[in-house]
């Protein structure tokens, strides 16, 4: 099974991620504070970082720009307060893979954990390389060059760029992305594709607001248009 990282201060939150974690076969490393979680990530190499934003001495969106900044691609799924969206993107475009809301349903989390884990599945069926506009994405290494600037597709946006690029001009619905990609089938639609497409969106459209290439269709989820 994997080696994953806890990063979460509050005790018995930890502690409840620790006994369900190895309960289920993981072997588990924890950090309560945010520099502890960056030394464990690099020095350990951890399979998947379970990481809160809200930590002492240094915050998880901070932990997981310097994971990225240092090369590393393990991934990381972010534990945010409910509701709180705007650090749900600002987590996505550090670098983050997903994310989990407090209160989470325990299936629900071992679900993306192990959604998160299966890091293949991206590539086959449509080039490495795609170009978008003035934006040229590989989605093997989630590198994104648009110009002069430069970005990085989490695991999820990935594979949601490719399901989208697979289908292009056809909607896509946001539940067949959640089966597919997320294995979350029989849990109620949620934010969880469109928080990732709003991250996914900054990444790639010259405009976020007036995107040209992932666009919604009205109560059905998306479509790309080349």
């Amino acid at each position: 099974m994997a080696r994953i990282l806890i990063a979460e201060d509050e005790p018995d939150m930890a502690m409840g991620l620790r006994d369900n974690l190895q309960f289920e076969g993981h072997e588990v490393i924890e950090a309560a504070d945010g520099e502890a979680a960056l030394k464990a990530a690099l020095e350990q190499r951890p399979d998947l970082i379970l990481l809160d934003i809200m930590m002492p001495k240094m915050d998880g969106l901070e932990v997981c720009r310097r994971v990225r900044q240092a090369g590393s691609r393990v991934p990381i799924v972010m534990l945010t307060a409910k509701g709180q969206e705007i650090d749900i993107v600002r987590g996505l475009e550090a670098g983050a893979d997903d994310y989990v809301t407090k209160p989470f349903n325990v299936r629900e989390l071992l679900a993306r954990l192990k959604a998160a884990l299966r890091r293949g599945g991206i590539g086959e069926g449509v080039s490495k390389v795609v170009r978008i506009g003035e934006a040229t994405v590989d989605l093997v290494t989630g590198k994104v060059e648009r110009g002069e600037a430069t970005a990085t597709l989490g695991h999820f946006e990935a594979r949601i760029l490719k399901m989208l690029v697979e289908n292009a001009e056809q909607p896509v619905e946001r539940n067949a992305l959640l089966d597919e990609i997320w294995g979350l089938h029989g849990f109620p639609a949620n934010r969880t594709v469109d928080n990732h497409i709003v991250s996914l969106r900054r990444k790639i459209e010259p405009d976020p607001k007036q995107p040209k290439h992932i666009v919604t269709v009205h109560s059905i989820g998306y479509k790309f248009v080349p």
